[in-house]
């Protein structure tokens, strides 16, 4: 819940973001708010694609279970910038939970207290489904052909769940995975919502299969007994081939504690060894690894493991309400990296890295960014999904530049595609690229921008209280949010506020109450004083929750003939707001 006890997020429909798409575009030429020139077409140069257990994948990067793959408009935002695995925000059966705020902390390394769907579980069936059912009407549709390219290439969405094999194995969790393996019922219910300007698409052949994989977040102190039973009852009664997520306190909490605090120099970093104690140990994990992928193997289903989970620590910080929070971005990165070395070494030749075929799939989530994730993708691990980097200025719009310097990076050892740059990497390095990496991180020198020192710059302030109207126009709230609640619109010429001050920033920031989840990553970048998401206007399509909105000053309940209703503000806001919606010719931003 929200501040105001509201649920955190409304999602729109099936029409209204279609129509948000055909407006957008055609007036902006660009849709959610990323350019045209972020878009990523997968058939312009070096080949990027891998598989994804046993199925292709044109690219091997995707949003991490988290908030960019949420809300249905997020997940298309991810496929535009390149992404074609789309790792499924984790259900679970609590479906109502009370998570602090602000619950995301990117003005460093990055830390969070979020863990699950913010959605009820038929709503977070129905997210994926119209988004599956959107890039298929996107892939199809004339206009992106120029920018996408004529092949977008294959995706796979791969569901993410958790914790607990009694909530796995719910009515409610089992419909909501069934409904994505045969999702044909919720197809035809939203198939008669697509709107006039994309009619020709209301007899597409949608594929029912959303989605057949799954990767199993194990949160920390699930025990091995109940991670095997979850693996066991995915491949059986679902049919499932699984990826199981480790934590990164599986390399134990001595060597953790050595490389964060002291090699990294992450000294203000808080680990608990009661929260180590009570997860996977190392040998028990080994002894798990092998026995699941037998399992596997007798039932003819893939199996595989991420590296890995956010790390858990002591809140030391206060800006989160929370006593624990989740550490992920540099620090992180070298853990994981160095834990999967480390399984390596463990399980020699089952891991499926080096540029061979063993069994076990090997994906990656710690830290990924535009610098490295050619490192780890050479190494023979894909896909590897993104959060932490996706929330920095420039949000979704950071996936090209990355995809872009993957390619850079093939075509700079003379390969051709992934798979041949993947052979080149394992053969300079004696076999083992992953070995090879590590060894970097952990030399001072090479490993440098993992360190401590080169991640203690805070974000730029200025000295100016931030206001409903003109700002410094830096337009990070609307990069940064990951639910695409922010949007912009120019100021009409000669508009002045209320107390007939003219407005001098060419744009003016408004936020979408019902797609903004307070998660207070806006706050983090704003260089002004204050929480964009309060103090900008604040827009309502919703009446009840307009009308029992107490959180924010600046509350504005936009009525289907585009009028503005005031409430705690002046009417000459109402008026300003009111003609800056007109002049968009249709206020593309709210669905009706």
């Amino acid at each position: 819940m929200t501040s105001n006890g509201h649920p955190p997020l409304v999602p729109f429909p099936l029409d209204g973001l279609l129509r948000r798409i055909d407006h957008e575009f055609a007036t902006r030429t660009r849709i959610f708010d990323l350019v045209t020139a972020r878009f990523f077409d997968v058939s312009d140069g070096p080949d990027l694609s891998a598989s994804f257990l046993g199925r292709p994948i044109a690219t091997p990067v995707g949003p991490a279970a988290g908030p960019h793959s949420q809300l249905a408009q997020n997940i298309v935002l991810s496929w535009l910038g390149g992404s074609r695995l789309i790792e499924l925000k984790t259900v679970q059966i609590l479906d109502e939970l009370e998570i602090g705020r602000p619950c995301i902390d990117m003005q460093t390394i990055g830390y969070n207290i979020e863990w699950s769907q913010e959605l009820k579980i038929p709503q977070s069936l129905e997210e994926y489904v119209k988004a599956w059912m959107i890039i298929e009407i996107l892939r199809h549709w004339e206009p992106l052909r120029p920018l996408l390219g004529d092949e977008t290439g294959p995706m796979v969405f791969d569901l993410s769940v958790g914790y607990d094999l009694a909530g796995i194995s719910t009515p409610e969790v089992a419909a909501y995975i069934d409904g994505l393996l045969d999702a044909s019922d919720t197809i035809e219910r939203l198939r008669t919502q697509i709107p006039e300007p994309f009619a020709e698409f209301r007899d597409l052949e949608f594929e029912p299969r959303v989605a057949d994989t799954v990767t199993l977040s194990t949160f920390h102190g699930c025990p091995p007994d109940e991670i095997e039973s979850i693996t066991k009852h995915l491949m059986t009664r679902h049919e499932l081939d699984v990826v199981v997520k480790l934590n990164p306190t599986l390399l134990g909490f001595e060597r953790v504690q050595t490389l964060v605090n002291e090699e990294l120099g992450y000294d203000e970093v808080r680990l608990r060894r009661e929260d180590f104690d009570a997860d996977l140990q190392f040998d028990r994990g080994i002894e798990l690894i092998g026995g699941l992928l037998d399992f596997a193997t007798e039932r003819g289903r893939r199996f595989g493991i991420k590296g890995t989970n956010t790390l858990v620590v002591a809140n030391h910080k206060g800006w989160m309400p929370d006593d624990t929070m989740y550490l992920s971005g540099p620090p992180l990165h070298v853990v994981t990296t160095t834990l999967l070395s480390e399984l390596d070494k463990a399980l020699p030749g089952l891991l499926d890295l080096h540029g061979g075929a063993a069994p076990i799939q090997v994906s990656f989530s710690a830290g990924i960014t535009r610098d490295n994730l050619a490192n780890i993708v050479g190494c023979g691990i894909a896909p590897a999904t993104v959060c932490s980097d996706l929330l920095k200025p420039g949000g979704y719009g950071r996936l090209k530049p990355m995809l872009k310097a993957l390619q850079s990076a093939i075509t700079a050892a003379g390969a051709s595609s992934l798979g041949e740059y993947v052979s080149h990497r394992a053969e300079g390095a004696d076999g083992n690229a992953l070995a090879a990496y590590a060894a970097e991180l952990h030399d001072p020198e090479t490993g440098a921008v993992y360190r401590k020192a080169a991640n203690v710059k805070l974000p730029r302030e200025v000295d100016h209280v931030l206001e409903m109207w003109d700002c410094v126009a830096c337009n990070f709230c609307v990069t940064v949010c990951p639910n695409d609640a922010f949007f912009r619109l120019p100021t009409p010429e000669g508009a002045v506020t209320p107390d007939g001050e003219p407005l001098e920033a060419r744009q003016q920031y408004f936020v979408l109450v019902e797609a903004c989840n307070e998660c207070g990553n806006c706050l983090t970048f704003c260089p002004e004083e204050g929480d964009p998401a309060m103090i900008k206007p604040r827009l309502f399509t919703d009446r009840y929750r307009f009308e029992t909105d107490t959180a924010g000053l600046q509350r504005f309940f936009i009525a289907p003939d585009l009028s503005a209703t005031p409430e705690n503000t002046t009417a000459a806001d109402a008026d300003l707001l009111t003609t800056m919606l007109r002049q968009e010719e249709g206020a593309p931003y709210l669905p009706s």
